[in-house]
């Protein structure tokens, strides 16, 4: 759709020149199409992005292999990003918009063809409903039933399920004890055959203790918004200051400001496969050990803050010789005599960091989510990628309505204090990170780990 509203007539607006009065609205039906594009991309991105992630998964056992397919995607997809914010758009501005839509046609297409050639070698996981519905019926059962849990003492007055034999779960654990209730059989939950099944009175143990590893894991997960929310300024920020610095390489070439962010997706594609081939192994040498999830977390949060003070440098160092230059309440498109090439610096650091703590999240989630959601445990991190840079945008309103930091001319402001902010910030995440994963208890992957720790000593 993108492709036929880019070249064909009708469903585009004519050409306008730029500071024109005159120009043609565009009509109802060519928003219509324009729109309707955009809400199936965002569908197609929805449902393949991070659903491609849990697929992949699933096709291995061990969270060892897993770990390493989360890493091997996150590569491909900065890659494929940073390969379409280049030269895909280099096509769109030279050549054609047209041309740049047709090739992503093309590309869609081989990738859809290559995804049905597999499907025969697949391992499928078959649905079993809705885990939200569940999680539901696990609140909505242990409130009905709130006041009668002392009054039960065996494992026998709990429901199992399968015949409701006591199955590998057990008896439910004693933590977030008021949920157990959901489980307790009743002489009002039996059918008239006796038996019993699930119901929104009624959940199995295994039902109640999914929610309770949900809910001890999302204080973690929560660790992962002022995460994302500084990445989220920092490449707004960027494009500002780029706008102000000599952006050429070379006498004929010039790189746009929007640009610039490329090469944190490049530096991501390219720690991570420095992580996979050559880190993670050099650590289970040296340790005897595998590199758990939390650690390449809390790695990635370091880095980001390192990240933080490199940009506040930078940006202090630029608005030195905004005032060397006595450029201070000039126009903002008067060039400083500064490459832009130093923005790469924060940028690539921030890339290093995503390398660490994006598979690292997707791999915590994979693996101690509850089965039932674990498709939906990788979809998380899109979820704190998208409250991270709304969050942002609130932050930068709330800074350029309280402090002089952010006029609309960065020259006249201090864009350093901002990111001296966002370090602070990010430290105090770490803090809070560092003491949700000290109480967060691994439930699938010490034992993994204790695997790993085996196979390197043998």
């Amino acid at each position: 759709m993108l492709t036929l509203a880019s070249t064909i007539h009708s469903l585009r607006p004519p050409p306008c020149a730029i500071g024109s009065y005159g120009c043609e609205t565009p009509s109802k039906l060519q928003y219509g199409v324009l729109y309707l594009a955009l809400a199936l991309v965002s569908l197609g991105v929805g449902g393949t992005r991070f659903t491609i992630a849990t697929m992949g998964a699933d096709q291995f056992d061990k969270p060892n292999n897993q770990g390493t397919f989360f890493s091997w995607y996150f590569f491909t997809l900065y890659l494929g990003i940073a390969i379409s914010s280049t030269v895909i758009v280099y096509i769109q501005d030279s050549v054609s918009w047209g041309l740049g839509f047709g090739i992503c046609v093309i590309a869609n297409a081989i990738g859809l063809a290559v995804f049905l050639f597999g499907k025969q070698f697949y391992r499928h996981v078959k649905p079993k409903g809705s885990p939200f519905v569940s999680t539901a019926r696990v609140v909505v059962a242990a409130i009905r039933k709130r006041r009668i849990l002392e009054t039960f003492q065996s494992q026998q007055d709990y429901y199992h399920g399968r015949g409701d034999t006591i199955g590998a779960v057990g008896c439910p654990t004693e933590s977030f004890r008021f949920l157990n209730c959901a489980a307790l059989k009743m002489e009002g939950d039996k059918l008239p055959d006796g038996s019993y099944t699930k119901s929104w009175w009624l959940c199995t143990v295994e039902e109640v203790e999914d929610l309770k590893t949900l809910i001890k894991i999302l204080p973690l997960w929560s660790s992962g918004i002022f995460l994302s929310t500084p990445i989220a300024m920092i490449n707004s920020l960027i494009v500002l200051q780029a706008l102000t610095m000599d952006r050429h390489l070379g006498p004929n070439f010039k790189i746009p400001a929007g640009s610039f962010l490329v090469f944190t997706l490049f530096a991501s594609a390219i720690s991570i496969f420095i992580i996979d081939r050559f880190l993670l192994p050099m650590w289970q040498n040296l340790t005897h050990g595998s590199l758990t999830p939390l650690q390449r977390i809390g790695i990635g949060h370091v880095i980001n803050i390192f990240a933080m003070v490199a940009s506040a440098l930078i940006e202090s160092k630029r608005l030195h010789v905004v005032r060397t230059h006595h450029l201070t309440g000039k126009p903002n498109h008067l060039v400083l005599p500064m490459s832009g090439m130093w923005l790469v610096v924060p940028l690539s650091i921030v890339g290093i960091g995503e390398g660490f703590h994006f598979p690292g999240q997707v791999a915590l989630f994979y693996q101690e989510f509850p089965k039932s959601l674990r498709s939906t445990s990788t979809a998380m991190i899109s979820l704190l990628i998208a409250i991270g840079y709304y969050l942002s945008t609130g932050i930068t309103d709330l800074v350029r309505r309280s402090t002089g930091w952010l006029p609309d001319n960065i020259n006249d402001g201090r864009l350093d204090c901002v990111f001296w902010m966002l370090a602070v910030i990010g430290g105090l995440n770490f803090g809070y990170y560092i003491t949700c994963a000290k109480l967060f208890n691994y439930q699938n992957v010490e034992k993994h780990v204790d695997q790993a720790t085996d196979l390197v000593g043998t």
